[in-house]
């Protein structure tokens, strides 16, 4: 069967250390993402987003960085995790990027925090939380075939500390110097001795946590200065300049600034002395930035158009881009890109993006990428002709576990929910002969993990969560006209409020109303020493884009207003479903006890709930179903049971049929076929996916397809042959597969599997066929897993032998 990955959304890990932008010509960013490494082409044209996805690590990503290799042909990546290991990829570039995993080393006792390579030699280094650093070598031949990795030296911080960065910097022809710092407010500078490094100097004047260091020559001419920058949580970068020679350099003008006040007393030039086998240099304090407000995380060198600029990112939601002025001598921030906000650890809902956790350089240096606390990356680029850096489309995703995923009615977009407490919502953008898939809307960003969702209409859906209740969002007019100007997606709903907004101290979003930009805000009959409210009140050109929203419109101006919560459940919500013509919903919670564990059925004209619940089940209800025709409503559970309901002519829902055993342990998933004789399909945690068909007086047992895990979650394709069923499943361990068979002897049931390279690393929550829209040439597969990644697979069933 051909199957093609057509769309990747995952977020990145929020670790300093976990992302790296590959110099060498392949143009690839790689990130720690959950327990993997993800692969994006920022500058790909195309816009595809993340392609791949490495999976081998077992917990977080904490550290990646990429070996120089001098060649465009192929990458080496080295990625540290919280599992201990440190693991070797070798990723052959091109259009479609294949990876292996070439090596797996476990020398540390603890997660790994940070990795340093240094250009120009096999030498790197990691640190770890075990308080060491590994000084390693790595032993290749000349086009990186085959690799191993040679152990040099284990250095022990004393005093003990976690590192949280390391850089490392040719000194000169024979030695090396390796600059160390972490959970203490100094940094320890080691120089080599053949391969041996040995402390030699101890750097004060921090006053918390070291987060980032980085080591540049001053020119690119031979023999000039290292200049090394430390980033801390102290909210300042401090500049150190390398000298060689006994005489010192010239002071810095920047200990004599008077704007600097009682800190420019406390700013030590104190020269630190250190020598190599070539000679004897000095360490001295060359520079304060001023500038951050909040944390500083990272902060890297570039030579660029002729100027050395420093790229720092931090808490207060920026990245600033600092360059010397020759003329006073001093270090200034000439670019400020980000937020301004003042609302320090606020939520994304109220619009604070809560820091910017790493800041890279694009190879040429004309474009920086950040990723911020949702998992989301932003993109800028430098235009010449504008003169100003200008925001970029860049990828976004889930943080957590994905819990729950519905495609709307009709098709057209695509809904997912989950631990990381947002709903969100991905469609395709169609432009120019081109098409990628974006996230579009965020329409929820709540307060508690999110565990299901399904669409209702085209334009509303119903998400339930740990809060016990159940709200019903209904989509607003800026995110309509949006996906109809850049998806073309029609609406037909006529009557969408304008936006909606979470008012301060709120927890429901409410629908607010757009403005023109000239409009003058009005206080109506309000008494005029009140302040409307800014948060209620949004400019039309706010939602006006030619692109997909960028994360601070995502994070703050495209929610959808609430329309209805719905009470009942005594627990955390645990399965919702519509039925196919959208007038009922029915949902479950988790429940240990026969009173809880019922299934409870709302109108959605009016919301009222319909009594009486549903009770048969003495679990929690994993997952609820409808038939096709709405006539029957299928409930499976932990309590290893699954239960048909059927609609009476008085149209309640009373039990038709039940199966106490229906498998050997709790039933994890349930989906109907669209065959002409009812038949549905049940997974469990017994490792098989069991295929059920209703007679007159009972339910027959028709196949059953038997797994190496535990399956979790299965979906029935509903466009195929008549006689013909097409069905996907996932399992614990992350395994997707594709089950084909014939009725009415469902016999054989063929079974191809998703590559293991293209499958989530985690447990599979929820898998969804598309409806068929217009245009679509191939069916098309969504998968949610523990793995926070939303995967779209492009699937041919007409090839399918």
């Amino acid at each position: 069967m051909d199957i093609t990955t057509d769309s990747i959304s995952i977020g990145g890990n929020r670790n300093p250390a976990a992302a790296d932008w590959d110099s060498e010509g392949s143009a690839l960013l790689a990130f720690g993402a959950d327990n993997g490494v993800a692969l994006w082409e920022p500058q790909d044209s195309k816009l595809r987003g993340v392609h791949s996805i490495l999976n081998k690590h077992t917990k977080a990503v904490n550290a990646v960085k990429f070996f120089p290799t001098g060649s465009s042909k192929f990458s080496i990546l080295l990625s540290g995790s919280a599992d201990h290991s440190l693991r070797i990829w070798r990723v052959k570039n091109g259009p479609s990027p294949q990876h292996d995993l070439v090596k797996t080393v476990t020398e540390h006792q603890n997660a790994i925090t940070r990795i340093s390579t240094l250009p120009d030699s096999d030498i790197f280094a990691t640190g770890a939380s075990d308080g060491t650093i590994k000084i390693w070598k790595l032993v290749h031949d000349s086009d990186f075939t085959t690799i191993d990795v040679e152990l040099l030296q284990t250095i022990i911080l004393n005093p003990r500390y976690f590192p949280l960065s390391l850089a490392l910097a040719r000194l000169d022809s024979s030695s090396m110097i390796l600059a160390v710092a972490g959970t203490k407010s100094t940094i320890q500078i080691f120089i080599s001795k053949g391969n041996h490094f040995e402390l030699s100097a101890t750097l004060s004047g921090h006053e918390g946590w070291i987060r980032a260091l980085d080591f540049t020559r001053e020119t690119l001419t031979d023999g000039s200065d290292l200049l090394l920058a430390s980033a801390s949580q102290d909210k300042y970068i401090r500049l150190w300049r390398v000298h060689r020679g006994e005489v010192l350099p010239a002071a810095s003008s920047a200990l004599n600034d008077p704007a600097l006040g009682v800190l420019g007393r406390s700013l030590s030039n104190k020269a630190h002395r250190i020598e190599s086998k070539e000679g004897k240099y000095s360490i001295t304090f060359e520079a304060l930035l001023l500038g951050h407000e909040d944390w500083i995380y990272t902060a890297s060198w570039r030579h660029r158009k002729g100027k050395l600029q420093l790229l720092s990112t931090s808490e207060d939601n920026s990245l600033a881009i600092w360059e010397a002025d020759e003329t006073f001598g001093v270090w200034v921030c000439t670019t400020r890109l980000g937020e301004i906000s003042a609302q320090k650890g606020s939520t994304t809902a109220t619009g604070s993006a809560g820091g910017f956790w790493i800041g890279l350089w694009s190879p040429d240096g004309d474009s920086v990428v950040s990723l911020g606390r949702t998992g989301s990356w932003r993109k800028w680029t430098f235009e010449a002709e504008k003169d100003m850096w200008v925001q970029q489309v860049a990828t976004t995703g889930h943080v957590r576990e994905v819990k729950g995923v519905c495609w709307s009615r009709d098709g057209s977009f695509l809904l997912s929910t989950g631990s990381d407490q947002t709903t969100r919502l991905f469609a395709e953008w169609k432009r120019y002969g081109k098409s990628s898939w974006h996230e579009f809307s965020r329409p929820q960003i709540h307060g508690y993990d999110l565990n299901c969702i399904d669409a209702v209409t085209d334009s509303q859906f119903i998400t339930g969560a740990d809060e016990k209740l159940l709200r019903v969002f209904d989509e607003p007019r800026g995110v309509a006209e949006m996906l109809k100007k850049l998806c073309n997606i029609q609406s037909d709903n006529n009557e969408l409020p304008d936006a909606a907004n979470i008012p301060v101290l709120g927890l429901s979003n409410k629908a607010i109303q757009t403005v023109e930009d000239d409009e003058p805000i009005q206080n109506g009959n309000v008494d005029e020493r009140e302040a409307v409210d800014p948060g209620s009140v949004m400019r039309k050109s706010t939602l006006d884009f030619d692109h997909p929203p960028f994360e601070d419109h995502l994070a703050r101006h495209l929610l959808w207003p609430e329309s209805e919560k719905l009470y009942g459940h005594g627990y955390e919500i645990s399965a919702v479903a519509t039925s196919n013509d959208g007038r009922l919903v029915a949902t479950a919670c988790r429940a240990s006890s026969i009173d809880h564990a019922v299934i409870r059925l709302y109108d959605t004209k009016e919301w009222f709930e319909i009594k009486p619940s549903l009770k048969a089940h003495s679990l929690t209800v994993t997952a609820l179903q409808f038939s096709p025709d709405d006539k029957y409503l299928l409930s499976v559970g932990r309590d290893r049971q699954w239960v048909v309901w059927e609609q009476n002519p008085e149209g309640a829902y009373v039990l038709r049929f039940n199966n106490l055993k229906g498998h050997t342990r709790m039933i994890l998933g349930a989906a109907w076929t669209a065959l002409e004789e009812p038949t549905f399909l049940t997974v469990g945690r017994d490792k098989t996916v069991k295929i059920w068909q209703l007679a007159a007086d009972e339910v027959q047992l028709k196949g059953t397809v038997k797994t190496e895990s535990a399956v979790t979650a299965v979906h029935c394709n509903r466009k195929t042959a008549l006689a013909s069923l097409v069905f996907a499943y996932g399992t614990e361990d992350g395994q997707i597969a594709i089950g084909r068979t014939t009725s009415p002897t469902f016999d054989p049931i063929h079974i191809t599997r998703v590559d293991a390279q293209m499958s989530p690393a985690r447990t599979i929550n929820q898998l969804a066929w598309r409806p068929k829209t217009d245009g679509q040439r191939r069916d098309q597969l969504a998968v949610v897993s523990d793995d926070s990644s939303v995967r779209i697979y492009g699937l041919d069933l007409s090839k399918a032998q």
